[in-house]
């Protein structure tokens, strides 16, 4: 009973992680051994009015028996980012490095997709980054979005950065 209270407790906690989570809005097969290219919607937790679209490529069960290769899907994503609203900015890190806003498996142990979020200070703008992350090599696969605050009526709640 013990450790079912623990279990339960880290679900809760990963699932209170901060994270934004993916909402699958299309799928479209692209051939005929079951491989599709998935878009998925994602919800800035921090940045209220952005949305981020996210497309990668889920590989069919064909195509795993044909190469091998059966825990893994390619690293390839595309991101695009608008607003879609008012938007207020909630305590958003500052760094070079950003923050994570999304991660999701794309193989059965290590390798992620990961959305960072970049704000660009001298530009007014949030960037929001596409990628890989593997232990061993990483990945030179990623894309790039930006969202332009200039001109816009932003709330900040903690008071913009100056």
């Amino acid at each position: 009973m013990h450790s079912l209270a623990i279990l339960i407790s880290a679900v809760a906690i990963a699932l209170s992680s901060g994270l934004a989570r993916a909402q699958q809005v299309g799928e479209v097969g692209v051939d005929w051994l079951g491989n599709d290219i998935i878009v998925e919607a994602i919800k800035d937790p921090k940045v209220d009015g952005v949305i981020c679209h996210v497309s990668y490529f889920d590989r069919g069960v064909v195509d795993r028996l044909q190469k091998g290769n059966w825990f893994e899907d390619p690293s390839d994503s595309a991101i695009s980012c608008r607003q879609t609203g008012p938007i207020t900015i909630r305590d958003i890190a500052f760094g070079e490095a950003g923050e994570e806003v999304f991660k999701q498996g794309i193989s059965l142990i290590w390798k992620k997709q990961v959305v960072n979020r970049i704000y660009d200070k001298a530009n007014q703008t949030l960037i929001y980054l596409s990628h890989s992350r593997q232990v061993q090599d990483g990945s030179a696969k990623m894309a790039i979005s930006t969202v332009p605050l200039y001109g816009q009526e932003v709330v900040w709640t903690n008071g913009k950065p100056q």
